[in-house]
């Protein structure tokens, strides 16, 4: 057992090994000044060059809870600088990149999940949307950010298009809608602005998203992601604690291909996939209740099967479900009743037993 907390903390860094390198932390250079500060934390700068796993900073965190000392303060430092040019006059290239975040604590978000998937067009935020709502239904406090920073939705499907207001503390107001509070881009830039931005504005977005609204205390946090496997799914996991993710396809094999790619980016990160949604899962009749297979089937269950993870639900095309997502008016509020309502329902519950189950200390199922 280490005799000071200087060398408990020493102990603690040599047990992490960066995958990159093949080497712990103080073998391979990455921790400079070391030391313990006045107020008994350790304090120190973390080398993190661009390629190494961001989840390092996650893991130093875990392992100084694990032994019992205090929270590090941590300056992260990507020791590569930025890349210079060679010819010409600089560009972006020589340009300082900004080092990811120091994960931040933010219990008051309670349970964050991600809803991500592989590919666009297969409804996840229409997913997301509703989920959010079925949450808030059941009798959750739930928050949804819109962290799809290029092509920000949410506003639209909810049908709110307020600017936020600053508090006195300068900390952005969530609008609300449906019992859900909610944050997006598109509530602060103009619609039809574009989005060019490289990879540190996004994480810079997402950090600011996370920490300077004013959220106030919450069961269910979600984050509605952009398709793939990008820079807010990084910076996202970088930054905060994330319970886990929804993945949502659709049947064809397409879809659930590179839904596969994103499952198993957030298992490099250590996060856990807490199950897959199919979307888009043929027609259910809204007369006679008759169920049609419109595209080939069986994709979510290969796909859960390769995972490891469960199948959380289906959810039926429904004719008018783009039309009110349009409208502003989430299918769950507009028509409860319908099928697709009802899968999206019964999805909430199992992604509150797959949360309490898989993503950490459990929280009540609610009943509205």
């Amino acid at each position: 057992m280490a005799s000071t907390p200087l060398a408990a903390a020493r102990v603690a860094l040599a047990g992490i090994i960066n995958p990159r390198v093949g080497q712990d932390l103080l073998a391979a250079g990455m921790v400079d000044g070391l030391a313990i500060g006045d107020d008994g934390r350790p304090t120190f700068t973390f080398l993190l060059r661009r390629d190494d796993p961001a989840t390092l900073v996650r893991q130093i965190r875990q392992a100084f809870q694990a032994a019992d000392l205090p929270d590090p303060k941590i300056q992260i430092k990507d020791p590569s600088g930025p890349a210079k040019s060679t010819h010409g006059p600089p560009g972006d290239a020589d340009k300082a990149v900004p080092p990811p975040p120091a994960q931040m604590s933010l219990p008051n978000l309670g349970k964050v999940i991600a809803i991500s998937s592989g590919k666009g067009g297969v409804g996840k935020s229409t997913v997301a949307a509703n989920l959010a709502i079925a949450l808030a239904k059941a009798g959750h406090r739930v928050g949804l950010m819109d962290g799809d920073i290029y092509g920000p939705n949410i506003p639209r499907m909810f049908g709110v298009f307020e600017r936020p207001q600053v508090n006195a503390e300068r900390r952005m107001q969530p609008l609300e809608a449906y019992g859900v509070k909610l944050m997006s881009l598109g509530f602060i830039v103009e619609r039809d602005a574009p989005a060019i931005w490289r990879g540190p504005i996004i994480m810079k977005i997402v950090t600011q998203f996370l920490r300077d609204v004013d959220w106030g205390n919450l069961d269910y946090f979600l984050v509605d992601l952009p398709p793939g496997t990008g820079d807010a799914q990084l910076s996202l996991v970088q930054a905060t604690n994330v319970s886990g993710a929804v993945i949502v396809t659709t049947p064809q094999e397409m879809s659930v291909g590179d839904a596969l790619r994103g499952a198993k980016m957030f298992d490099k990160v250590n996060v856990p996939v807490l199950g897959l949604v199919e979307n888009m899962s043929g027609f259910t009749c809204p007369h006679c209740g008759e169920h049609t297979d419109l595209f080939p089937t069986g994709g979510g269950d290969r796909l859960s099967a390769e995972l490891g993870v469960p199948v959380l639900g289906r959810i039926p095309m429904q004719a008018e479900m783009a039309d009110l997502a349009d409208r502003g008016k989430p299918i769950v509020v507009a028509s409860p009743e319908s099928p697709a309502a009802v899968a999206l329902m019964a999805i909430a519950e199992q992604v509150v037993h797959a949360a309490r189950t898989r993503g950490g200390a459990a929280l009540p199922i609610l009943r509205g």
